[in-house]
């Protein structure tokens, strides 16, 4: 198996800034359709755990668009293969330091978000 397949990392990149995006602009109707929609498809937050996409669409529209600019550190983008990538990144919003892993697969409607890890730290 090839671990980042140059045109493969560069599609990852290209739908990790797109949720970047998405996420500081509150794009809700993005975030939603960039998580795969199935029961197995989870999101565990610094004060949720989200089993289902249905919990995941509920959390997004549900959550406040204010103050979520952040700024990314450490980002590690990984391909495995021409169908599996994971995103890593830090983050600095405020006093906290933020922690997310997401688990993308590409589907034939596209690549989509499976697993995703978010955590907060207070800054030292």
């Amino acid at each position: 198996m090839q671990v980042d397949i140059p045109e493969v990392l560069a599609e990852m990149r290209a739908m990790f800034a797109e949720y970047e995006r998405a996420l500081v602009t509150n794009d809700v109707a993005l975030l939603q359709e960039l998580f795969r929609k199935d029961v197995r498809t989870l999101r565990y937050g610094p004060a949720e755990n989200l089993l289902g996409w249905e919990m995941i669409a509920a959390f997004r529209a549900g959550r406040s668009p204010v103050g979520l600019e952040r700024t990314l550190q450490n980002t590690i983008i990984t391909t495995y293969g021409r169908d599996f990538a994971t995103a890593n990144t830090g983050s600095l919003r405020g006093a906290r330091h933020g922690r997310q892993s997401q688990t993308w697969v590409r589907f034939p409607e596209g690549w989509r978000i499976v697993a995703a890890h978010v955590s907060l730290m207070p800054l030292d």
